[in-house]
């Protein structure tokens, strides 16, 4: 039940989905949320005053900056470098977001995701609600590391977000031969985990392939900077063009989380990503 008076004040630089579902979840825990969407589209404007006001006030206090972006260790590392040395009253954590938004169930509980972080500072030890705040965003602190948490975060992403690519290029190539079918079939006799998890990757990626784009690139970065792989042993530059296509080069570019029109199945998804090739190429032609 939230109290009367309001917690630590929490600012949210992104307020899109993501950003949205944090904001729900601290103001029904009693944390006061503010935004700036001025520069966003009339959508996220729009979940943002749904969720919060905005207004800005100035403190005292270090302020404790938890990067959540989705970014290489090596980008994590240059923002805490500029930090250190232009802002040293500023206080960075560095994180990444494992799983869905928070969402507020029907029974009143929360299902949310898993925020791991690392750095010399601890959000737990913050003034004056930290240990609070760290319990309601399910926040597990790695290290001490600057990097460790968005590596870790790339690393699983790798494999999420990797698979769904790889689907997305099947599923496409299987329509074209007009084997979609035989190919979900099989799939359910012999890999049917596989089956359920590129039929569900596939249905909820459309909204977020813009974004995916970047963090493919991040993760491409990271498995070279960290991984120790060469740029030519890397295979996630390729998958950031596979999500350019869908955002850039077919109507799947146009769905909003909160308003889906097409690719709600798995064979929409595959239809569509077959037109947006096949217009490609009679461009080039």
């Amino acid at each position: 039940m939230a109290t009367s008076s309001p917690l630590a004040t929490v600012g949210i630089l992104s307020i899109g989905d993501m950003g949205v579902g944090i904001a729900r979840l601290l103001i029904a825990n009693s944390y006061r949320c503010i935004t700036n969407a001025s520069d966003r589209s009339e959508a996220t404007q729009a979940r943002a005053h749904a969720a919060t006001n905005s207004a800005f006030k100035t403190r005292s206090r270090p302020l404790y900056f938890i990067d959540l972006n989705a970014v290489s260790p090596k980008t994590a590392r240059e923002v805490n470098n500029l930090l250190s040395s232009s802002a040293p009253n500023v206080r960075l954590i560095d994180g990444g977001i494992i799983g869905g938004p928070p969402n507020r169930e029907e029974d009143g509980t929360w299902s949310q995701p898993s925020i791991p972080v690392s750095g010399p500072h601890k959000l737990h030890e913050a003034e004056a609600n930290g240990e609070h705040l760290a319990k309601t965003l399910n926040v597990k602190h790695v290290n001490d590391s600057i990097g460790s948490a968005t590596g870790l975060k790339m690393c699983f992403a790798s494999l999420s977000k990797g698979f769904t690519a790889l689907a997305i290029e099947s599923f496409t190539t299987a329509h074209n031969l007009g084997v979609t079918d035989q190919l979900r079939a099989h799939l359910e006799e012999f890999n049917p985990m596989a089956a359920k998890t590129a039929e569900r990757g596939l249905v909820s990626m459309p909204p977020k392939a813009y974004r995916w784009i970047h963090e493919m690139d991040q993760i491409a970065e990271t498995f070279e900077a960290d991984g120790g792989f060469d740029s030519n042993e890397s295979i996630f530059r390729p998958i950031a063009r596979v999500y350019e296509l869908v955002a850039d080069g077919t109507e799947l570019g146009k769905e909003k989380t909160e308003d889906r029109k097409r690719g709600k199945t798995a064979d929409d998804v595959a239809a569509l990503m077959s037109e947006g090739t096949s217009r490609r190429k009679q461009k080039t032609e």
